[in-house]
């Protein structure tokens, strides 16, 4: 399950050692809506990794810091960094594919 973060919880996940995923968007924004909806059925199939979401209205600093082009974004956390910025959310099948490189062990 995806959890709504708050700015306390950003140190949390930054500084996790493990891969963790965190989805940028904006309570507006129509493709954020439908990649939201792709995110959490991509979140049920990879249950053993930390996920959170932020509405990036509330993050303009981190928005700024984790130099972010647009939303919706998803980022692929992995030992303290950024491993990628996923922008364009094609399908379900597109995200699991870019996701599951980062979760094999």
């Amino acid at each position: 399950m995806i959890r709504e973060y708050e700015k306390k919880d950003i140190l949390e996940l930054e500084e996790n050692m493990d891969t963790s995923f965190l989805y940028l968007y904006t309570p507006m924004c129509g493709t954020c809506q439908v990649a939201g909806k792709m995110i959490n059925i991509v979140a049920e199939l990879f249950p053993l990794f930390k996920w959170g979401m932020i509405n990036l209205n509330f993050f303009p600093d981190l928005a700024k810091a984790w130099e972010i082009e647009s939303v919706p974004c998803l980022l692929i956390f992995k030992q303290n960094q950024i491993q990628q910025r996923i922008y364009a959310f094609h399908s379900v099948p597109f995200l699991y594919d870019s996701i599951k490189q980062f979760t094999d062990k």
